[in-house]
């Protein structure tokens, strides 16, 4: 049974800030991929709760630009867990209508974890139940470089001229150009800060910071904080009339 949220535009846009997993195996003193490895599990049933909360588009962060300073032993084995959750959920995000997308630089990955997301978003491209973006080797100010190179050249080649520039163009050259942008931003974990996530597109995105680690939020949760969500007045600058 789905929850009635009354959310208005149809389309809902949830991204999330995957937090807590090395807390969440500390406090039970046991090894940071034990972690990763139950914030995985995590994943599946949040994906599910999306499609019978009437979610549309749901944006995870699962590996940030900046992850790469973590020890090598926890990038293997958080690559690992990637692979294995592409291989072992693949037929069952498209049996349920999900389509996804992967953003962020991929020229640091290894080319079969490439070639294992390149497979999953060919496989999945005709669905549009849940629009599931990950975002792998992601980092907002990264994107927004990539961005600007992307314009620069363009003008170089005479393709735009400086004028051309608007917000919307430069909305078009970033990672996220066929999506809408986040109308909830939701933070587990309890810490109260962005870390560099889709900065441009979360301008005037609503943020939760939730205290629960990210392998103990549940379906629960999730309905409380959507619901609260369609509680709140979404301004983006104006003043709403009285």
């Amino acid at each position: 049974m789905k929850l009635d949220l009354e959310i208005k535009p149809e389309t809902i846009h949830v991204a999330i800030v995957m937090d807590g997993n090395g807390r969440w195996a500390n406090e039970r003193a046991l090894a940071r991929l034990k972690g990763h490895a139950k914030g995985a599990d995590r994943v599946r049933h949040i994906v599910r709760a999306s499609l019978n909360m009437n979610v549309t588009h749901l944006t995870l962060f699962a590996f940030s630009t900046e992850n790469w300073k973590r020890s090598e032993s926890e990038v293997i084995g958080l690559m690992s867990l990637f692979r294995k959750f592409m291989k072992s959920e693949s037929k069952k995000l498209l049996i349920n209508g999900v389509k996804v997308r992967f953003i962020g630089d991929r020229n640091r990955l290894d080319k079969s974890l490439i070639e294992l997301m390149n497979n999953l978003e060919d496989l999945t491209n005709n669905n549009d139940t849940l629009h599931l973006t990950i975002a792998l080797n992601y980092g907002g100010r990264d994107e927004i470089i990539r961005a600007t190179k992307k314009i620069s050249e363009k003008i170089k080649s005479d393709e735009l001229e400086l004028d051309d520039i608007t917000i919307e163009l430069f909305s078009n050259n970033l990672d996220t150009f066929d999506l809408p942008d986040p109308d909830l931003v939701i933070r587990t974990s309890g810490e109260k800060r962005t870390s560099n996530f889709l900065p441009w597109q979360c301008a005037y995105s609503e943020y939760v910071f939730e205290e629960s680690n990210w392998p103990d939020f549940n379906k629960e949760i999730y309905e409380e904080i959507l619901k609260e969500f369609k509680t709140r007045e979404r301004r983006y600058g104006a003043v709403l009339r009285q």
